[in-house]
């Protein structure tokens, strides 16, 4: 049995599963305000806040597996699709007790922090823009927001122009690639004839070398230290895991965003090393038999750490922007088996940068050159009927 909930490990961790030019701002308020009247008989725009999101009702569970098995795992385990309803169902069990059992009716705060990021995300776009850019949140997993619902809501307000922007990993090559699917299956789906509604589309695939974005993971970091362990700790005792997605090293051929989280981590550490020795990448992974995932995870980073005078240990989420069950519930667990094992460490768990006012304001910036060139092109019209009878082109060489 301990085989097969290994093998079965395999699907659940499935399941729990974007530089940009410089807008000029004008100061005075005569122009600013004559730069709005400018702007206002131009295209809206409507920004497409992609996340997971996670279920709020236990009985959501087994549908949400299910999404997520056809979607993320069907592209790096060898599983026959005929296997997901069933498995979603059993998976659905070990969720319930998970959540249930283990960590006292646990609800995920994900969707609720997704929500304050796109309030304030679009706050921020809108005292530049005004309103005629709106962001909507999509999740990949939990209606009433899937993508195509979203899409639909977002036709009918009238919007022609969509920028897609991925939030909640944040090498988002991989897991992005997932809203891209999505997206297009709903574009198909509303797909008016020989004319698309669609007219001009932009998209923000990480933010994982974004300098300011780096600045506030390291500045975070150091803030944590001064405020609560500078006066109790040697900087060299002071273990630091900065934890990335686990990514799975082979996903039938597509780039899996370990190039990108790993950049991520050097870029970071970079700005802590020389004060704070002791750091380690941290992956959270999914550690499942048949699959080879990025190493070291997170809890064999803090036994390194430790093992080199660690004293205490900070886990800091870099990889992702937003709370969610694995940087709660899996890094309790590892916490927990850490203390059993080094029970003279003490730990620090770090929250995700969540809806922290500055990196609201920077991923709305992120957003505002693509905005800008939205705003400013001519709009294309596509006709999806055009494609009929052009799958392949062949030059004949006499």
């Amino acid at each position: 049995m301990l085989r097969v909930r290994e093998i079965i490990k395999i699907f659940l961790s499935s399941t729990q599963f974007g530089y940009t030019e410089e807008i000029i701002v004008v100061a005075t308020p005569e122009k600013l305000h004559a730069t709005h009247e400018h702007l206002s008989g131009q295209d809206r725009v409507a920004v497409l806040l992609m996340g997971y999101g996670e279920v709020e009702s236990y009985e959501d569970f087994a549908n949400y597996n299910e999404q997520a098995l056809n979607l993320l795992t069907a592209k790096f385990a060898p599983v026959p699709t005929w296997v997901y309803p069933p498995l979603a169902k059993l998976l659905a069990l070990f969720d319930r007790h998970e959540w249930g059992h283990t960590h006292h009716d646990f609800i995920s705060p994900h969707n609720a922090i997704f929500e304050q990021q796109r309030a304030g995300i679009e706050k921020n776009l809108q005292a530049k823009w005004g309103d005629g850019v709106q962001v909507f949140k999509a999740f990949n997993f939990c209606a009433p927001f899937l993508p195509n619902q979203v899409l639909t809501e977002i036709k009918s307000q009238g919007f022609d122009k969509v920028l897609i922007y991925p939030l909640l990993v944040v090498d988002s090559i991989f897991t992005s690639g997932i809203a891209i699917e999505q997206v297009n299956n709903a574009l198909a789906e509303l797909d008016d004839g020989e004319e698309h509604w669609v007219k001009g589309l932009r998209y923000i695939p990480s933010f994982f070398n974004e300098p300011a974005y780096i600045d506030l993971m390291a500045h975070l970091v150091e803030e944590k230290i001064n405020a609560d362990l500078a006066a109790t700790y040697l900087p060299s005792q002071i273990g630091i895991v900065l934890m990335n997605h686990g990514c799975p090293h082979k996903a039938k051929g597509f780039t899996s965003g370990i190039t990108e989280s790993q950049a991520l981590y050097d870029l970071v550490r970079d700005q802590l090393i020389n004060r704070y020795p002791l750091i380690s990448v941290g992956w959270l992974n999914h550690d499942t038999p048949l699959i080879e995932w990025t190493v070291p995870n997170a809890e064999q980073a803090a036994n390194n750490l430790i093992q080199l005078g660690a004293k205490v240990v900070i886990f800091m989420p870099i990889g992702f922007a937003t709370e969610n069950h694995e940087t709660l519930l899996d890094v309790h667990h590892i916490i927990h088996a850490l203390e059993k094992k080094h029970s003279g460490v003490n730990y620090v768990q770090m929250a995700c940068v969540n809806d922290h006012p500055e990196f609201l304001e920077m991923a709305a910036e992120w957003a505002n050159a693509h905005i800008a060139e939205l705003k400013n092109e001519q709009a294309v019209t596509v006709n999806p009927q055009l494609s009929g009878g052009h799958h392949h082109h062949h030059h004949h060489h006499h």
